[in-house]
Order: C-alpha cells, then structure tokens, then sequence
C-alpha cells in the first residue's frame, strides 16, 4: 500500500524522546494497524496532525470506505496529536472516540487532519476531519486522551509497538 514516509519532527523533540527510549519517527509511523491499512503520517505537531489512507483494502461489503478505518485514521492522529502536547513525561491513552460519518468514500485516499479542541494537564481532545480526494467531508471524529504519567518501562513497549 505504498512506502512510509518518514515524518520530521524537531531535534528537540526526537532527543526528548529518547531519553525515554523511544525512537519517536517509529512511534509515529502509525504501528502495525496502520501500516496494514495504509496509514501515512504526513505532518505532525501538537497543533496539527495530518495523515493519509487509502479506501481501497479498507471497504466494507458494499464498497465503501468502512466506518471502523475512519475511526483507525481518527484515533492515530488524535492520539500523535496528545502524545506530541504531553510530551516525553506523559503517555496518551484514548478514553473516547466519537465518529459522524456523512458520506461514503469508493476510491482514492481519504486525508484526515487533527486539531485541538483542549489541552490541558491530564486530557487532551482533538477534532478530527477527514475528506476525500475531491474535498468533500467524509467523517468528523473526535477523540479524547489521557495523559498519563510515564512509568518505568513504559518507553522500551512504546517503542516496540510501533
């Protein structure tokens, strides 16, 4: 489903993470799950995270771009989006995910951008749109996380997952 690009964050940011072990282009190539479906990170700050995904390999049985892909799409960049404003001590963790879908999609990639809603201490909430290739509203989503405190460990099974 095509090759993952290599998203760019700031010297900062990449050497904060590693402190915890983490190599963070990894982290935020969107894991296992999102390879499968064909996720591409293609910008990522705590301010704005955008992401790609083909509809082909992720339909249901009508031919549609399946509800369950949008809210994979919409929980990968909320989620970077958190875990980017958390920063090294803290680790986002999904505790609701609210999906509208208002159209389906046949063909071609659908692109979802984050923004946040609310970034506080201990939550941070992020509005997900996703359109398609002729910039029509596929799905909005929401999501919200919890950040959490780093534990001992925590770094080494981030960076594994990924």
């Amino acid at each position: 489903m095509g090759e993952q690009q290599q998203v760019q964050f700031p010297q900062e940011v990449i050497d904060e993470y590693a402190t915890l072990g983490v190599d963070l282009p990894a982290l935020f190539s969107a894991g296992h799950l999102g390879t499968r479906m064909g996720v591409q990170i293609l910008e990522a700050s705590a301010d704005r995270v955008v992401g790609t995904m083909p509809v082909e390999g992720n339909t249901q049985p009508y031919g549609l771009l399946h509800g369950g892909a949008s809210a994979v799409l919409a929980e990968t960049l909320g989620s970077i989006g958190s875990m980017l404003h958390g920063g090294a001590s803290k680790i986002a963790v999904g505790v609701d995910l609210n999906c509208t879908h208002h159209r389906g999609a046949r063909s071609g990639l659908v692109t979802g951008v984050a923004t946040p809603v609310h970034r506080g201490r201990s939550t941070a909430t992020y509005e997900i749109v996703i359109h398609d290739e002729q910039d029509r509203r596929v799905c909005t989503a929401r999501l919200t996380c919890l950040l959490r405190d780093v534990k001992p460990g925590d770094g080494a099974q981030a960076g594994a997952t990924a």
